[in-house]
């Protein structure tokens, strides 16, 4: 594909028409100089910066920094680099944690700049999360895939293949990194992405742009839900608190009544509890018993029935889930 033709994809979706700043998350691969590069044919002149990670992780740690250096040295672009000390000593799933730093860094120095931020995710990004997702975890959120905007956080280039973002990279002259552990087959991203993907395109040719299809239908209909869910929610005693009578979640159909326990759910802890939605009989179970009751439903939410409402509490983690947050020494 042509330079100006990702251009014009990237333009047509808009995330990049904004006033503020924009600082993209770079690795020094394929789809980072890709949409770096673009951000910086498409916005005003000084308005994108840049960010890296450098975890110190592999033997090419140092020539990917590198790698982004001369980038942004030559499209004008100013870059902070962060630098992990000790991150071989992080214990448990090293792509998690790295993403979650990644994240936290850049989010701190937008937050700084008063700028959005910017990841290279493609639509092969999208169609391996979704499959992975679907393998990993039930329910319609597993395939709703990535939003092109979360906040402040943008995905520019979630119309564009992986390949589209090499062809543009090589039509402008701009050589990229590869990452040698997107090839290892102990994680699980790599499976899907050499495994599942291959097997499922095999199927039907155009398999990668039904999943996208799919995708974009079900968010525009889960748009529609989350408004009937909101108008079944009734504000608590508390600012900010939701709940529902017992008497009207069990006059819901299944699916409404699923949604609104893992609304209300969801909203105390912060934090996805999808299993919430199969508690909803033993909630009715306890309502019709009348007085107080409570019962975890997952995660760290905790549901309590009182005066015939529903209302959802965070629940403290256990002592292993704390564990396993507090940081390395």
């Amino acid at each position: 594909m042509a330079e100006v033709d990702v251009r014009e994809l990237v333009a047509r979706g808009g995330l990049l028409d904004g006033p503020e700043p924009l600082l993209a998350m770079i690795s020094g691969g394929r789809d980072s100089t890709c949409m770096l590069d673009v951000a910086v044919a498409l916005r005003p002149a000084g308005s994108v910066s840049a960010l890296h990670v450098n975890y110190g992780l592999r033997e090419r740690a140092a020539g990917d920094e590198q790698r982004c250096r001369e980038l942004c040295g030559r499209l004008g672009v100013e870059l902070e680099v962060v630098r992990v000390p000790r991150a071989s000593e992080r214990p448990g799933n090293l792509q998690a944690w790295a993403r979650e730093l990644r994240y936290e860094a850049a989010g701190a120095s937008a937050r700084r700049a008063g700028a959005l931020l910017a990841s290279g995710h493609t639509a092969t990004d999208q169609v391996e999360t979704i499959l992975y997702r679907l393998a990993a975890s039930p329910g319609r959120r597993a395939l709703l895939g990535m939003r092109s905007r979360e906040g402040s956080l943008l995905r520019p280039l979630l119309a564009v293949t992986r390949e589209q973002t090499a062809d543009y990279c090589r039509a402008r002259g701009l050589s990229w990194r590869e990452d040698e552990s997107n090839a290892d087959p102990a994680f699980a991203r790599t499976r899907v992405r050499d495994g599942l993907v291959p097997a499922f395109c095999a199927v039907h040719p155009a398999a990668r742009e039904n999943v996208l299809r799919t995708a974009e239908l079900l968010r525009e209909e889960t748009e529609l839900l989350e408004g009937l869910v909101d108008a079944e929610l009734a504000a608590g005693p508390t600012e900010g608190e939701r709940r529902v009578a017992i008497a009207r979640l069990a006059e819901m159909p299944a699916a409404l009544a699923r949604l609104v326990v893992v609304r209300l759910a969801e909203q105390a802890a912060g934090t996805y509890v999808p299993q919430a939605g199969g508690r909803v009989a033993e909630l009715l179970a306890l309502g019709r018993r009348g007085g107080r009751a409570e019962l975890h439903v997952g995660g760290l939410a905790g549901a309590v029935i009182e005066d015939g409402w529903l209302r959802m509490v965070r629940l403290p983690p256990r002592a292993s889930e704390a564990a396993q947050d507090r940081p390395a020494r």
